[in-house]
């Protein structure tokens, strides 16, 4: 089914990239940027050169700062496509040259590790880059190939196995796992321990394992770091490695009120199910499982966030807590607007909103998402 997805970032690579910039995919490995890329060049009407960052010729070519030797090379491309780019050494100062001294050449490069990419992008293409985000397939992506009862019928594979691509085309539930361990071990944990100082892959590991345990539930990073042995600064350096290696979303608090409010509290989404799944070797049906409430939060919590980014609408994401533990999911905040929701695996039909909130935030809009309407919230197109 997978070849029959359009993934919603086609019509923004076809509409929306810019010759004044280096156009950038970025997104964990195996979600799919090397078939959206093919998928965009088989339409691509002009002349293309296509490079593979794993190549050390093209690693030796990209990272040379040659003028000349870019424009005998690239001469007559309309488009230059650079596939993961954080291979390739200086990629930034060499992406500069490129398009300051080849007029005409639209260059688009992905990568997996926001982290390592934005290093090497940095500082020379500040104010000269456009970036589009890619996730595992979304919802709203296979909305237009699936019928409601399917979509139904689907829905407890992708709370307890994901949405990466491989994951939705597998035959039966094994494959699925086999693969999920294959993500973990080989692509996800082995772009984490490339970077410098990181040593303590057990840690990592043991820090994941954690927070798959407390999925939807405050973090203190000094519990943390008193649980795995290490220094909270540590922590604290581990847990931005994951979040800009796409592992994990960090959701800061929301708060006018810090006599009242929590304002210093941290939760932490995985970017997949299938993924936070993995980590805990749980892979039981949702009958047998405690945490269903868990999983659907993670589940709809980063629907949200695919719908969001692909339909360019950049609210605030927060949660909200008290003192006194009354509590709010998820709140967006745009243009002085708040809206709050409440993520209910189970429909409560009589829930009320805290009466802290409804006091002190009045002109919010507040809407509980359960299982009866929450396609309309991650994938109302």
């Amino acid at each position: 089914m997978l070849e029959f997805i359009k993934r919603a970032r086609f019509e923004s690579l076809q509409r929306k990239l810019d010759k004044r910039k280096v156009n950038v995919i970025l997104g964990v490995r195996r979600c799919g940027k090397t078939s959206l890329i093919e998928k965009f060049l088989e339409s691509y009407e002009r002349e293309y050169l296509y490079l593979n960052g794993d190549d050390i010729q093209v690693q030796e070519l990209l990272s040379s700062q040659s003028i000349s030797k870019f424009k005998n090379v690239f001469k007559g491309y309309d488009l230059l496509v650079v596939d993961e780019a954080q291979q390739i050494p200086s990629i930034g100062i060499n992406l500069k040259i490129i398009i300051d001294n080849i007029k005409g050449l639209t260059v688009l490069v992905t990568g997996s590790s926001l982290f390592d990419l934005e290093q090497k992008l940095g500082e020379p293409l500040t104010g000269r880059k456009k970036t589009f985000k890619i996730f595992t397939i979304a919802q709203l992506e296979l909305s237009k190939h699936e019928s409601p009862l399917e979509t139904k019928a689907n829905l407890e594979n992708r709370l307890i196995y994901g949405s990466y691509p491989e994951v939705i085309t597998a035959e039966n539930n094994q494959e699925r796992e086999l693969y999920l361990r294959e993500v973990v071990n080989s692509y996800l944990l082995k772009d984490i321990l490339v970077f410098d100082g990181i040593k303590n892959s057990h840690k990592i590991y043991k820090i994941l394992q954690l927070l798959a345990f407390q999925l939807g539930k405050e973090v203190s990073y000094d519990e943390l770091a008193t649980q795995v042995s290490m220094s909270k600064n540590t922590v604290e350096k581990y847990l931005d490695i994951l979040e800009k290696n796409f592992i994990l979303y960090k959701v800061t608090s929301f708060s006018n009120n810090p006599r009242k409010e929590l304002s210093k509290k941290k939760k932490f989404y995985f970017h997949d199910n299938g993924i936070r799944n993995m980590i805990i070797n749980n892979f039981n049906p949702l009958s047998l499982r405690a945490d269903q409430g868990d999983l659907w939060e993670n589940y709809i919590f980063y629907e949200r966030i695919k719908y969001l980014e692909y339909s360019e609408n950049f609210p605030n994401i927060y949660f909200w807590r008290t003192y006194e533990q009354q509590g709010i999911d998820m709140v967006e905040e745009k243009n002085q607007a708040l809206k709050a929701f409440e993520i209910k695996y189970q429909e409560k039909k009589n829930y009320k909103f805290p009466k802290f909130w409804l006091d002190n935030y009045p002109q919010a809009e507040n809407r509980v998402i359960s299982q009866e309407n929450y396609l309309e919230f991650i994938s109302p197109f």
